[in-house]
């Protein structure tokens, strides 16, 4: 699973732990969270999102 980085904040969503405070359980893959998820640090979009790039 590929975790998701905001391109405002870089706050990192990560499919396996996924987003308790939202309800998303963990193992929810980022194309199954709900279009009208903001960034929980900046209040970006989904659309915001970025596949994280491994250097």
């Amino acid at each position: 699973m590929v975790k998701m980085v905001c391109n405002i904040c870089n706050w990192v969503y990560d499919p396996a732990t996924g987003y308790p405070a939202s309800n998303i359980k963990p193992g929810t893959t980022w194309e199954d969270v709900s279009t009208d998820f903001v960034c929980p640090e900046c209040g970006a979009g989904k659309d915001a999102f970025l596949p994280e790039t491994v250097a």
